[in-house]
């Protein structure tokens, strides 16, 4: 069981130990992210947190690189739009040292002006070349057309604009904003002790400076009403990229499970509805899903397809008609037992290593999620019942108030996808290439 402790300073620190293998894995995350990033500089946070493995208290890049595969040890970045975590692997034996280099990093970070330059130029070829992905490009189109206005909307890689203008006094403010120790979480799992953690902890919580916390709770998004295209236009796509969606639930929603539960009847598994009607029966799409994302506030709903750009405008189609139906009749019985066993019997599969374990606590504390929304995960879904989880259906999503996304080539396929969208309000065609 992962257990939970104070470190000096107002820090957090767990840990989740097993003896299965000689590792110990490593997260260090912050309460913060990219929509605590200052107007017109959309990317810095990520940016300044890039920064701390290119040199560091004397070290150049290239010592920090070299130390971490002398050690036999791996670290990764992850930046989201509340969090910000360091994710490290590492054999027992070098835990010690793998631990001070993070502290180096956490502590003494040097934002070299020559790295800067260097890292501006990366992630502007970076953002280039993440218009080759189609799939990319739906994502970030959809969230600024959902979360409007919102910082929801914000990306987290910035805009090749926001980072062109990333100068070294922003990457400095960023990190001593963000990096402080009120605001870390702080994670062991593998084989170390409690102690042991605790004591590791402490190394890594000193290393960060005090200062206030980060306010990083946004608004509830706001419904927008009607049925919306974004058409990102991209030449000579022979197959597109779709997304259909709306708002859909917060972790706090008394019928947060139960929508969670029924979302998975219309696109969760392999025998899914949506797999059935578009993949299974018309052969439309590889893969087709829905899902519902969590976060500090409410979320998105979505379905997505990747249908050929012949069957683009019918796929769009059948994917509003299933979504209306299942907002207007909800799963049946059969269904909700079927999805409620495979759920309960799967969720093996998320706890079955310390590090899933431990990621599921550091995600709690970091998203303030109810303190049981993991460990009575599988108790919250065996509750759900049929009343419960068609309710949730009709009342939390809408088929009538959807952004609809289409990345395809919008000479040959926009039109078509427009008639086949009844009560459409509204049509925004975005080149590929846009900022």
């Amino acid at each position: 069981m992962t257990s939970r402790f104070e470190l000096d300073g107002g820090a957090v620190g767990f840990v989740e130990s097993s003896a299965a293998v000689p590792l110990v894995s490593i997260v260090v995350s912050v309460r913060s992210g990219a929509i605590a990033d200052p107007e017109g500089k959309d990317g810095v946070c990520r940016f300044a947190a890039r920064m701390l493995r290119r040199g560091a208290d004397g070290m150049s890049a290239q010592e920090i690189e070299a130390t971490i595969d002398r050690l036999g040890a791996e670290l990764a970045l992850d930046v989201g739009p509340s969090t910000v975590s360091l994710h490290g692997q590492v054999i027992r034996r070098n835990v010690e040292p793998f631990v001070a280099l993070i502290a180096r990093l956490l502590g003494k970070p040097a934002f070299a002006p020559d790295e800067i330059a260097r890292l501006r130029r990366e992630t502007a070829a970076e953002l280039v070349e993440s218009r080759d992905s189609d799939r990319a490009l739906a994502n970030l189109a959809f969230r600024r057309a959902l979360f409007a206005g919102h910082p929801y909307a914000r990306s987290a890689a910035g805009r090749p604009s926001s980072i062109a203008g990333i100068e070294r006094d922003d990457v400095v403010a960023a990190y001593e904003k963000h990096f402080v120790r009120g605001d870390l979480v702080i994670g062991f799992a593998g084989a170390v002790t409690e102690d042991e953690a605790k004591r590791h902890g402490e190394v890594l919580a000193a290393a960060v400076h005090e200062g206030p916390r980060v306010a990083v709770t946004p608004p509830e998004p706001e419904k927008k009403e009607g049925r919306r295209l974004v058409f990102v236009d991209k030449p000579e796509r022979t197959q597109t990229q779709t997304l259909i969606g709306s708002l859909g639930t917060w972790p706090h929603d008394p019928d947060h499970v139960a929508l969670v539960t029924a979302t998975a009847v219309l696109g969760g598994t392999f025998t899914s509805r949506m797999m059935r009607e578009i993949r299974s029966k018309r052969g439309w799409s590889y893969g087709t899903s829905a899902r519902l994302s969590i976060e500090r506030r409410r979320h998105a709903f979505t379905m997505s397809a990747a249908p050929g750009a012949a069957d683009c405008a019918p796929c769009v189609e059948l994917e509003l008609s299933l979504l209306e139906d299942f907002v207007a009749k909800g799963v049946t019985k059969r269904e909700l037992g079927f999805i409620k066993n495979y759920l309960v019997r799967s969720y093996a599969f998320e706890v079955d290593t310390a590090p899933k374990r431990l990621g599921q606590a550091v995600e709690t504390e970091l998203l303030e999620l109810p303190a049981d929304y993991h460990t009575r995960y599988v108790d919250h879904v065996r509750e759900v019942t049929l009343e419960a989880a068609n309710a949730a259906t009709s009342t939390r999503l809408s088929a009538k108030d959807v952004v609809v996304i289409v990345v395809g080539t919008a000479a040959d396929t926009l039109e078509a996808v427009q008639q086949r969208i009844p009560d459409l309000v509204s049509t925004d065609i975005v080149p590929f290439d846009a900022d």
